[in-house]
């Protein structure tokens, strides 16, 4: 749960596979999830050389009981890679991951599927080529995010280290050769064909899940009527917190934002606001805790998602679920998950006067607050909680296996108990 949208997702899809009655073994590397104790896990550890990179922690490259580790060949392929700027960990966990499953099948233990959680390294193919189908979810392509932190750039240097960080050349080809690609909407979807160049008949849009028990509303929360919540971070440019700070500015004064985001004293939104001259109306919190955040959802008068890209809008299904509407821009797949909730408004992107246009409309109107929130929490419940996210890849997992049973004679790799 630790390491962001890809932890959250693997967490939740593995605790409702669990519930169906699937067996499941997660081979995980750092930074670890929470406790699964619906699955066997297996902890794959690395020694982090990129994050000490970035961290200036060169004192502690080299392992302390045993500085020869860093000669082991994928180790000191991650510490060179690491200093010249690439990065290595996906292609690292995959080998990893591949000789510990390989171990695992020596040992007599039998798998029906393979399940990648966008690493997409080639250790994929080595897995492939034991018999195994395996099934990858992309929430959005990496191309997406290189092309952010392109705009994000102001110098050569800058744009040579984004060119040479992304591994974008290896996840492609690897997409590519998987049994399927699973995604989370349909403008994703579009994005991994024209991007990755996988063909569209091996890609399968099972939607992203919710924890709608705990994303809920709590009737004894009082709403505020004029804060508005968003959550992202700053300096991701996808995610136009500069402009909500510009379409805070044309509200009413009394209106104030409360954002989820770092609040150190050089966070550039503060730069931002002041600006404008809303500084007084913004509020940072830092990172918070899951309850903390759903105290906030249910709380705000309307929840704001301004980006320039979504793969999916975690953040206004959370906002629905909590039964509080959302303004959320024409953006990625935010467009597609609005039109399938109906719990809020449309804004355009990139656009200061229509979003603060979005947010009067729903401030200014407590009856069409209530009924949008309403409708968005019965429909986030009916679409998009897990236990029907789970369904549908498991429906996939099936016609893999099925597929994989057809196509190739009978083997040790595959589980022998037919029909689980």
């Amino acid at each position: 749960m630790n390491s962001g949208g890809q932890g959250i997702y693997l967490w939740f899809l593995a605790r409702e596979l669990a519930r169906m009655g699937h067996e499941i073994d997660i081979f995980v590397g750092p930074p670890y999830p929470d406790p699964m104790p619906f699955a066997r896990v297996v902890e794959l550890p690395n020694q982090q050389f990129w994050a000490k990179w970035v961290l200036n922690q060169t004192d502690e490259l080299l392992p302390k009981d045993d500085p020869l580790q860093v000669l082991a060949p994928l180790n000191f392929y991650e510490l060179a890679a690491s200093r010249i700027g690439f990065l290595p960990e996906p292609f690292a966990f995959s080998v990893r991951a591949f000789r510990q499953l390989a171990q695992h099948l020596r040992a007599g233990q039998g798998f029906d599927i393979v399940h990648d959680v966008q690493c997409l390294g080639y250790g994929l193919l080595g897995i492939r080529a034991l018999g195994l189908p395996v099934v990858t979810t992309v929430h959005h392509p990496l191309s997406v995010d290189r092309r952010a932190s392109f705009i994000r750039d102001e110098t050569l240097k800058d744009a040579v280290g984004t060119m040479k960080f992304y591994p974008i050349g290896m996840q492609a080809f690897v997409a590519r050769r998987l049994d399927c690609v699973l995604t989370s909407s349909e403008m994703s979807a579009r994005q991994i064909v024209q991007d990755f160049g996988v063909h569209p008949e091996r890609l399968r849009n099972v939607r992203n899940g919710l924890d709608t028990e705990l994303f809920s509303p709590d009737s004894d929360v009082e709403k505020s009527d004029s804060n508005l919540l968003c959550v992202g971070r700053s300096t991701d440019p996808n995610k136009g917190i500069r402009t909500l700070i510009h379409a805070l500015a044309r509200l009413p004064e009394h209106i104030t934002l409360t954002l989820v985001d770092d609040k150190s004293p050089d966070n550039q939104v503060r730069q931002w606001a002041r600006e404008v001259g809303v500084l007084e109306r913004l509020r940072l919190t830092g990172r918070v805790e899951s309850k903390e955040l759903v105290r906030l959802y249910r709380k705000a008068t309307a929840v704001v998602v301004p980006s320039r890209y979504e793969g999916f809008g975690l953040p206004a299904v959370e906002a629905m679920a909590c039964g509080t509407p959302v303004v959320a821009t024409r953006a990625g797949a935010l467009t597609e998950v609005m039109d399938l909730t109906g719990g809020g408004v449309l804004a355009e992107r990139d656009d200061p006067e229509s979003i603060a246009a979005g947010v009067q409309t729903l401030i200014g109107n407590t009856e069409t607050r209530t009924l949008m929130a309403k409708r968005g929490r019965e429909r986030v419940v009916e679409m998009l909680s897990w236990p029907g996210v789970a369904a549908a890849t498991a429906e996939v997992y099936g016609e893999l296996v099925e597929r994989s049973r057809r196509g190739r004679p009978t083997t040790t790799i595959t589980s022998a108990k037919v029909g689980n």
